[in-house]
């Protein structure tokens, strides 16, 4: 779920991840961290924070099975969004989260 939220909303801190799935950061950043390995995610810091996003060195065909993954997690996908806007926008979320 954690490459499809971030497929979805385009960038997101381990903080919204962890929230959004209800997870502790330790295992939301073992799980990035692999993903990061591996070559799926990028990373940048701005601050304390860390945002993970999709490589732009990821292939199609791993494109194209997101794709196809997020079509069969639709519903799921929709709560976890809506629970990240529950956290406000991205300033607002720093505050009450991070």
């Amino acid at each position: 779920m954690l490459t499809l939220l971030i497929r979805r909303e385009e960038e997101l801190c381990v903080c919204e991840m962890t929230h959004a799935l209800d997870q502790s950061q330790p295992k939301v950043s073992r799980h990035l961290a692999q993903l990061r390995n591996c070559g799926l995610l990028s990373d940048r810091r701005e601050g304390q924070w860390v945002y993970y996003r999709l490589s732009d060195a990821v292939p199609d065909w791993v494109s194209e099975v997101l794709l196809a993954a997020e079509k069969g997690q639709y519903e799921r996908l929709v709560d976890l969004q809506a629970r990240l806007a529950g956290m406000g926008n991205r300033p607002e979320r720093r505050l009450a989260m991070c």
